[in-house]
């Protein structure tokens, strides 16, 4: 959420920074709405310094022992005056509350300019020792015809048909060889991250409460793209039932972590991991990527979080792209990293490089990583703090980055390890975790 004491000091430079994000800002209603605020925040400090005047006078002139009977009338009436100025300033302030947890977190000054990817700004790429590019700066050809990792994937246990069987369209089922190797990469990575970058590895829920969402940013603008269920409830199942959502990203549960708390500055930074299935519906995603397993209702993912100082958010961002450069590296993936524009940027960023792999199938970069700085706007909406001494709480800035989408590494090593035989070379990185095994071949 925005920081509405910087909205009230500094409106114009709030609206500047959101029309970079092509959002209009309606600064006309936030006036009007912060006007009535005042209004009835000062009558209700009239009333009050009104009450206790009263309550002075009445003490007075029974003191003498006069008449305080008119006196005593008005001060009677101002309870429900009161009352009726507490209803309506919470009204007010409930208002603009709920249209705040509707508006993106304002971009970093150093966000690239624009409304699309086309305006992403590339950083740097990546090849793995010995590769040649060619002449556009990409991976080379492979020499022989490319197949897709569907057409790779299927004899070696990628089976979608029995997905859709079991649950429809964009879902999958992995057996043997090309199940394995989907649990290994996602062990490697939990590995990686724990043993060389510092992050605690957590086991997190799979089902949230709504409060948990509104924290995270998913509530209340995403919750078409969520997948829900819900608990309890009377007989005819409909009193008392309280809605829950399968997570589409362990970010959602890391970060939660420490909603409501206030941290001792020395746990700062705090850096967690997970691997977690993610659910997502997808809605409006049209006919993108129906294809294969690039766009899933269900996918795994290691994710990254880190809750981390103000002063030290940006220094964090940069360091976790390395954390998932470091993956890439380790799998001899080719990659690249990309700066987000701010009209491409997810909701709660502040700033955001995506991590493209190289896919020969598509002969283009697709993402695999996308890692955000989210500064103070999940914490401003979670009440996460920290408080250094004994100096007044102030918000974290919380980090979260994909460290990496199993399902969309499977497909990279798939297609980029992929022979002219069928086969696909396993990165050296992972044969520990395949039992020895070097190559994928068809049964």
């Amino acid at each position: 959420m925005l920081d509405q004491n910087l909205l009230r000091r500094d409106l114009p430079s709030v609206v500047k920074a959101l029309s970079l994000r092509g959002l209009s800002f309606d600064a006309e209603r936030f006036n009007r709405l912060e006007s009535e605020r005042k209004a009835a925040q000062t009558e209700t400090e009239a009333l009050q310094a009104r009450r206790n005047a009263l309550a002075k006078q009445i003490g007075q002139l029974k003191s003498r022992g006069e008449d305080a009977s008119a006196v005593m009338a008005e001060s009677q009436a101002i309870p429900e005056q009161l009352k009726q100025l507490e209803a309506r300033l919470s009204a007010i302030q409930t208002e603009i509350s709920d249209w705040l947890l509707t508006v993106p977190n304002l971009p970093h000054e150093s966000v690239p300019e624009g409304l699309s990817e086309e305006d992403n700004v590339e950083v740097r790429r990546w090849l793995p020792p010995g590769m040649q590019a060619d002449a556009d700066g990409n991976p080379p050809a492979l020499g022989f015809e490319v197949r897709d990792h569907v057409a790779v994937g299927e004899p070696l246990g990628l089976d979608f048909e029995t997905a859709r069987k079991l649950s429809g369209s964009r879902f999958m089922m992995l057996r043997s060889q090309v199940a394995r190797l989907h649990r290994a990469l996602a062990q490697f990575m939990l590995d990686l991250h724990t043993t060389k970058h510092g992050y605690q590895e957590c086991y997190t829920p799979y089902i949230v409460n709504a409060s948990t969402l509104m924290g995270t940013g998913q509530l209340p603008k995403f919750k078409d793209d969520m997948f829900w269920v819900t608990k309890g409830g009377d007989d005819d199942g409909e009193e008392d039932r309280e809605e829950l959502y399968l997570i589409s990203t362990s970010e959602i549960t890391l970060t939660a972590s420490v909603r409501d708390s206030i941290l001792p500055a020395e746990a700062l930074p705090t850096r967690l991991t997970a691997h977690t299935p993610c659910f997502r519906s997808e809605a409006g995603s049209g006919g993108r990527d129906v294809r294969g397993m690039i766009r899933q209702h269900q996918f795994d993912k290691v994710e990254m979080v880190q809750i981390v100082h103000p002063e030290k958010s940006y220094e964090a961002l940069e360091e976790m792209v390395g954390h998932a450069e470091a993956v890439l590296q380790a799998l001899e993936l080719p990659y690249r990293v990309v700066a987000l524009c701010a009209g491409d940027m997810g909701f709660g960023a502040a700033k955001t490089y995506d991590l493209e792999v190289w896919l020969p199938a598509q002969n283009t970069w697709r993402e695999i990583s996308s890692v955000s700085n989210c500064e103070a706007f999940q914490a401003r909406r979670m009440q996460a703090r920290f408080r250094a001494g004994k100096g007044k709480p102030e918000y974290v800035h919380t980090l979260n980055g994909s460290g990496l989408a199993v399902g969309r590494t499977l497909v990279a090593v798939l297609e980029n390890g992929q022979q002219a035989d069928g086969s696909v070379v396993i990165p050296q990185a992972l044969h520990p975790y395949m039992g020895g095994l070097e190559v994928l071949k068809a049964e």
